[in-house]
């Protein structure tokens, strides 16, 4: 219990040092929200030029496609606004020799990167997802309980959870081979499939994103259950399973890499 407040108590100093370094710089922070509005935009402007041709997409209506492309931008945006510092590991932290910091101090090294920073840019992808879901959920027909707004609750971490575990493991790459990346950025672009449908692929493309790197337990399957409430033992059980085993994966290898790190640096 004291471990937990302590951590707790870590984390608000990290951020509150994090927000002042942030306020001396105005302008990035809002060049940063209004670059990825713009892109959603462009990217929801695609979806509605495809629903202008069709009526729907494989039985999927725009309002269903817009609601699980906002719900996927939540625990992606969470996981970027908390932990985007893991990216820093396997682009410069291990290649230049500054992750040394991070084994001189009374902290635990894994829990002092993810803290370190926080990516306050990350507020649009979590606004433009909330907005979106509030948009088009007049016009859907959704069945709401108690235990599905529960669901929801639980669901929500642990689908952030994923992206934090795939992050942590591919950045741990960089502890043998000091760069990773590229890695990261290969596994993580494949989240991309998971803002829509998991039907409208083809077998190889499913059997990708649900078993091999399982981004669609981030959007399609919580999203899913939502709409149609249908089978929360998969929909949600299956993704708070995959979160943990991922995070336990992640923190194996990171484990496993920080004993076989070796300092660089130039």
């Amino acid at each position: 219990m004291k471990t937990i407040k302590r951590a707790f108590r870590m984390h608000r100093i990290f951020v509150i040092q994090e927000l002042k370094r942030m306020m001396e710089y105005k302008g990035d922070f809002i060049v940063g929200i209004i670059g990825f509005l713009l892109g959603q935009f462009f990217n929801l402007l695609f979806i509605w030029i495809i629903f202008s041709q069709i009526p729907n997409l494989v039985g999927w209506t725009l309002e269903q496609i817009v609601f699980i492309y906002g719900f996927s931008l939540i625990p992606k945006g969470l996981d970027h606004l908390l932990f985007d510092n893991l990216w820093g590991i396997g682009h410069f932290i291990v290649r230049k020799g500054d992750f040394d910091k991070y084994l001189t101090r009374p902290i635990n090294p894994l829990f002092h990167v993810m803290v370190e920073k926080l990516q306050i840019d990350a507020l649009g992808e979590l606004i433009m997802g909330i907005a979106l879901i509030c948009i088009v959920l007049p016009s859907l027909v959704i069945e709401w309980s108690f235990i599905k707004i529960v669901m929801i609750l639980i669901v929500i971490p642990f689908a952030t959870l994923i992206y934090t575990g795939i992050k942590i493991a591919t950045a741990a790459i960089a502890f043998w081979t000091k760069r990773s990346g590229n890695i990261t950025y290969m596994f993580y672009m494949v989240n991309d499939f998971s803002k829509y449908p998991i039907n409208i692929y083809n077998n190889f493309v499913k059997t990708i994103i649900t078993y091999i790197i399982p981004f669609a337990f981030t959007a399609f399957y919580p999203a899913y259950y939502i709409l149609t409430g249908e089978n929360p033992l998969f929909n949600i059980g299956v993704t708070v399973l995959i979160a943990i085993v991922i995070m336990s994966i992640g923190i194996f290898i990171w484990n496993r890499g920080i004993k076989a790190y070796e300092s660089a640096g130039s």
